[in-house]
């Protein structure tokens, strides 16, 4: 078999040795990029037989007019990446909030925590939502910019840069926030 237009062909009229094929080729393409989205070895190996197994299933729906067999494949394979990542995100916040209801605190929360944790959902709220969002899935959902680009279909530089400035916003809203609410020693008084 010389080229993916046979292979496609083949594995339309449903030959196994086909998809076979299409693994043996394009495989290690396929696992590269899980690993580097998801940077777990055994999540992308699970991500790659997915994908395969979704190609099988959808294999009426490649058309070599669209584009190349690797890039259907990758396609698929950065679909599959992306359900992993929200299934994992979704997997920690209720492990979070589970052990938040079994094993409650051991210190209260003091009030500073409480306007601390206000002033950042409001400077948030106050970025644009590019930025905000970027921020959130790395500090919320403890995404990997490579994983963020992923679910937002973001370059990587973009995601990068919606980081740096968010941040760099935040710092700059929060120095003068902080210089204009910080309390006057008391029993000190101006002079007119």
């Amino acid at each position: 078999m010389s080229s993916d237009d046979e292979l496609a062909e083949r594995l339309r009229d449903g030959d196994e040795k086909a998809l076979r094929t299409a693994y043996e080729r394009h495989g290690a393409a396929v696992l590269h990029l899980a690993h580097r989205l998801l940077g777990n070895q055994a999540d992308a190996e699970d991500v790659t037989q997915l994908t395969f197994v979704a190609a099988w299933s959808g294999r009426d729906s490649f058309d070599p007019q669209r584009g190349t067999m690797l890039a259907w494949l990758l396609g698929i394979a950065r679909r599959k990446t992306i359900d992993r990542i929200r299934s994992m995100a979704r997997d920690n916040r209720v492990t979070e909030t589970v052990r938040a209801q079994v094993a409650p605190p051991e210190e209260p929360e003091r009030p500073e925590q409480i306007v601390d944790r206000l002033v950042v959902a409001d400077e948030l709220s106050r970025l644009p939502a590019e930025q905000r969002r970027t921020l959130e899935l790395a500090f919320f959902d403890d995404l990997t910019h490579p994983q963020i680009a992923a679910v937002t279909g973001m370059p990587l530089g973009t995601v990068k840069s919606h980081i740096r400035r968010g941040l760099a916003n935040l710092r700059r809203r929060w120095e003068v926030d902080g210089a204009a609410s910080r309390p006057r020693s008391i029993g000190t008084s101006r002079a007119l």
